[in-house]
Parts: C-alpha cells; structure tokens; sequence
C-alpha cells in the first residue's frame, strides 16, 4: 500500500471509530488523523492497524484500541503547552498522538526493546519532543516532574502515590483501574493535597507490571 492509502485508512477510522462514537476534540482527532498508525505495528500488521481493536506489538504487550487512544487522549484535556508523563510507551504509538497534543512528552517503558524500538520510530518520523525512557513506571519519572497530565496504558491495581506526587496543581491523571482482566478507565485531578475522581467505564489492558503494579 502506498502513503496515501494509510492516510485514507486513518481518515475512515478517525470518521468511524472516533467522531461517530462522541470523540469531539478537534486537536484530538487531528493527532489520530495525522500520527501514521501503521508504523507503529508490527511487521505484516499494517493492514490491520486501523481496525477498531488493539494489536499485539511483542513482549507480551499491544497497541491499544485506536478508540481508546483518542478515548484517553481526549480526557488529558490537553491545549498544547502540558508537559505529558505517559507510563507504558509501548511501540510508541500513543506517544506520538500525545506528541501532537502537548509540548513536550516523557515515555517509560520496562521493555528495553520496545523502548528502543520506539525511539528509533518516533525520531525517524520527526518526533522530536518526546524522550524514551526505561524503568519501572509505577515509580513515575521524578526527573522530569512536575507534570500537568499523566496517563497510564496498562492496567494498574492502584493509583500509584509516585504519579500523584509528580503531578501538578491541576493536573490530570487518566488510567485503567482495576484488576488484571478488568478496569475502569479513571480520570483523577489534583487540587492542592486532594483528589477527586470520576469515571468512563469498562476497558481490558494488559497489566501493569512494577513496584506498584502486578508481579511479573
């Protein structure tokens, strides 16, 4: 398939799966439209990646649902100037995506592989705000906090103190939340010392695996 194929596939799937299903962000469907889905896949996978389901990627993990990475990507309530913790950067995919949303990104991903993978990607396709970090991503990335949105794509047990920490005033924490074969997708807010919470209903990822997540 040629470039231009992609770029209609992701204009269907942006029409379909996303602005048909209550997705309204306009910079929110505009990253989905643009980041190259495709790339993000693994080899032989391309013809797949705008269907409306998640993907394996390798080491046990998957590229999510393209609704459920605009789902997620709308609920930052990202206007451009954010700097963005994500924890679990997979092939890089909704990295990219938030790329286009904030100013700048930091990605934590456990897999060296992936992450170096992912790195690789996101600075060929011109990437150039988002740094690809390995760790543990249940203890956050105090070196670059404060953070105004957090998001998390695996599935963790709790909201791990470390992420509240290194968020800021204001800020929005958007995760799965639950147990390993089903979540809730949460969104908190940070207003000085206190959280509130609210909720968007049922979602299956993976799991989180770390300090604060599940075992391995």
């Amino acid at each position: 398939m040629f470039e231009q194929d992609y770029g209609a596939l992701r204009k269907r799937m942006v029409e379909e799966q996303m602005r048909a299903r209550g997705i309204s962000d306009p910079r929110v469907l505009a990253a989905l439209e643009k980041a190259p889905r495709h790339r993000f896949v693994k080899p032989g996978d391309e013809r797949l990646a705008h269907e409306d389901y998640p993907l394996p990627i390798g080491h046990g993990q998957t590229i999510s649902q393209p609704y459920i990475v605009a789902l997620m990507s709308e609920l930052l309530q990202l206007q451009g100037q954010e700097r963005v913790l994500e924890i679990g950067a997979g092939s890089g995919y909704q990295s990219a995506v938030l790329a286009e949303l904030g100013r700048s990104v930091i990605a934590v991903e456990r897999c060296s592989e992936l992450a170096d993978g992912a790195r690789r990607l996101l600075a060929d396709l011109g990437y150039g705000n988002v740094e690809i970090v390995v760790g543990d991503g249940t203890l956050g990335w105090p070196e670059g906090a404060p953070y105004d949105a957090v998001i998390v794509t695996a599935a963790a047990p709790k909201i791990a103190d470390p992420w509240i920490a290194q968020l800021s005033d204001g800020g929005r924490l958007v995760l799965p939340l639950g147990d390993r074969w089903s979540q809730i997708l949460t969104r908190v807010t940070k207003r000085g010392t206190e959280t509130s919470r609210e909720s968007f209903g049922p979602v299956a990822f993976v799991p989180l695996i770390g300090e604060h997540g599940w075992d391995s």
